[in-house]
């Protein structure tokens, strides 16, 4: 493993908190929950049902209300600072977010909408996203919120599991300098669905939509509506909102968040992760359609009364330096991105970010997948300039906010490039093998947790058996996370990919993240996605698509100098049967790569909905890549 290198920290040193975490959990996360503002003290911190947990049960509490009316002292400062990506941009400001979450909050209620029933938000990036969630979350409604790059199928099937009866969207939103009809969409996925009974839509774009008699729109419920509406007790048990996750066939599953539980959690992380101060200006990439932007971008600054970046469009549009601009502009202290955002940053070479300010930072983090030590460093030294510290989390949409990561706002560790260092306090996360014995030091096996904690998942909507048997079935009492990782003998953990994405070689079993650590290790290497094929022999072989860094030539002699990369890297076991050079690998509109596409593709499999797909280019290049590889073998 990558020793500890970097040990900047932030001066914060707060042994207390490990300490009173590690003697009694259920204690320390009741002292965390009072930091928040009660309508009503709970009665029982945790009952704990296995595999059912409720947190703070009988306390009364709303997440409007702690996002909102507990900063108008401070009303004047800047909540939002938006930036479309037409270059539109606006500046938001506690009071003024608090007054529209109370106008459409009324609206809502003119509508019909009571406390547990469900609203679907399918809008761009834009500040009413936030203020349509907290809308909701004030009058006691569920909401589901959609990434506004689905397709209308994807649309329809999350309508029809939540139940929805209102739904709000935008004509359209901007993307890389298209609009993305929105309307569009949704009314081709709730054609014939009754129980929708009203369509808010926000004029975004200002294209010409077609209207029904369902249809509303957002700036006539907020120039009607009444600006006072009082936040609604609610249980702290009370759902706030359901986020699907989605697979390549079968029914969507509807994650189910509580209302006091999931605060509690994010509330604490947000301030131990990015000690978070009243001068910060705080910049998470991810898009509120994600559970990272539920719970880093739409509730955790809100609840610390922090002043945020929010940005509309695609990461390098209209130019590749479209970050670093943003980061100059508004003077950003934090930034939070993914590490496949930094890779594609890493292929445009030095020259772009080291031409703007980035002086202002002091604190940068990544989220979404494991990031290899060779982007960390990158980020360490051409963005942070070596002064930065780096947080590299480690979570889940179920677990609802950070597990696993450095904590500055805390404490000062040692840094080691591609790990998430420890468990946040009062969470209890092993590696157990097959049998659920926790591994030796630095062997490999599966992620779990041995303890309920106050942001996990309520259940899944609907469908408490498949919670069951998803989550709490392969090993008894502990949650099966999903994910193949190491613990170090320092007591590091080191995230190795989905287990279902471990290659199995020859009876060795192999994570996607050591081998694309390795691949895009090599100096030309940008990007890199690996997936397995059937082998007669060893079971799989290993196919990897690699993208370069621009400037790069393909040879042979790269080609060769990448084998023995990972051979060296990982062991000659681990060394890929064929290596394809392309120009883009597929991934989301968030950034990630679409790894399930790669399996679908080899496996001659339905590939299932690509609508969250950035280019439909990509797909087509494997495609041909993998046809090329049926050819040679037959």
């Amino acid at each position: 493993m990558e020793p500890a290198k970097f040990s900047i920290g932030l001066g914060n040193n707060d042994a207390k908190i490990r300490s009173d975490a590690s003697k009694d959990y259920v204690e320390f996360w009741a002292s965390q929950a009072k930091r928040l503002s009660w309508f009503k003290a709970w009665d029982t911190t945790l009952e704990w049902n296995p595999p059912f947990a409720r947190w703070f049960v009988g306390g009364k509490i709303n997440a409007s209300y702690n996002a909102l009316d507990i900063h108008q002292n401070q009303k004047d400062k800047p909540a939002i600072l938006w930036e479309g990506e037409n270059e539109e941009r606006h500046t938001i400001t506690y009071g003024e977010l608090f007054s529209d979450v109370q106008k459409v909050s009324n609206g809502l209620k003119s509508l019909g909408v009571e406390k547990g029933d469900r609203v679907t938000i399918y809008l761009p990036m834009v500040p009413e996203i936030m203020v349509a969630m907290l809308a909701c979350a004030r009058i006691g409604a569920i909401h589901t919120v959609i990434f506004s790059g689905f397709s209308a199928a994807s649309v329809h099937d999350r309508v029809v599991d939540s139940q929805s009866k209102i739904i709000i969207t935008a004509d359209g939103g901007y993307r890389r300098g298209v609009i993305v009809k929105l309307k569009e969409v949704v009314d081709a996925a709730i054609e014939n669905l009754d129980f929708v009974q009203n369509v808010i839509v926000l004029r975004r774009t200002k294209i010409p939509i077609s209207q029904n008699k369902k249809d509303l729109f957002w700036e006539d419920i907020v120039r009607d509506s009444p600006d006072v509406c009082g936040a609604e007790p609610l249980e702290s048990t009370h759902p706030l909102y359901i986020l699907y996750t989605s697979g390549t066939t079968g029914k969507p599953k509807g994650v189910l968040h509580d209302t006091g539980g999931y605060l509690t959690h994010l509330h604490s992380t947000f301030r131990w992760a990015f000690d978070i101060k009243d001068s910060d200006v705080y910049f998470c990439t991810a898009d509120i359609g994600w559970v990272t932007g539920h719970s880093y971008v739409a509730y955790g600054p809100l609840l610390c009364g922090a002043t945020q970046v929010m940005y509309e469009g695609a990461p390098d549009y209209p130019s590749q330096s479209r970050m670093w601009d943003i980061l100059q502009r508004y003077k950003v202290t934090i930034f939070y991105t993914t590490p496949t955002a930094l890779r594609m940053f890493m292929k445009y070479g030095d020259a772009i970010p080291n031409s703007f300010d980035l002086s202002s930072l002091r604190l940068l983090g990544t989220v979404g997948e494991p990031i290899n030590p060779e982007v960390w460093k990158w980020y360490f030294r051409t963005i942070g300039k070596d002064k930065c510290p780096i947080i590299d989390t480690w979570w889940q949409t179920e677990t609802g906010g950070m597990m696993l990561s450095p904590l500055p706002g805390l404490e000062t560790i040692p840094l080691k490039p591609g790990s998430a260092t420890f468990p946040i306090p009062g969470v209890d996360i092993a590696v157990v093998d097959d049998a659920g014995k926790e591994t030796l030091p630095d062997t490999k096996g599966y992620l779990v947790i041995r303890k309920p904690w106050p942001g996990m998942l309520l259940t899944l909507w609907g469908d408490d058996e498949k919670y069951k048997s998803v989550y709490w079935s392969k090993y008894s009492g502990f949650y099966y996370t999903g994910d193949y990782a190491i613990k170090d003998g320092d007591g590091y953990f080191w995230l190795l990919g989905r287990a279902d994405d471990i290659l199995k070689i020859a009876g060795h079993r192999i994570g996607t993240a050591e081998l694309e650590s390795s691949l895009v290790s090599h100096r030309g290497v940008a990007e890199a996605a690996v997936c397995g094929i059937p082998h007669e022999i060893k079971g799989e072989a290993i196919i990897a698509f690699l993208v370069l860094k621009e400037g790069i030539k393909v040879s042979e002699t790269l080609q060769n100098e990448v084998m023995s990369k990972v051979r060296s890297d990982v062991g000659a076991i681990a060394t890929p049967q064929q290596i394809y050079f392309v120009s883009k690998l597929p991934k989301t509109r968030s950034g990630k790569i679409m790894r399930r596409l790669l399996r679908a593709i080899a496996s001659n499999e339905k590939i299932g909905d690509v609508s969250t797909l950035e280019d439909g280019a990509a797909v087509s290049e494997i495609q041909a890549a993998f046809d090329d590889i049926k050819n040679q073998i037959s």
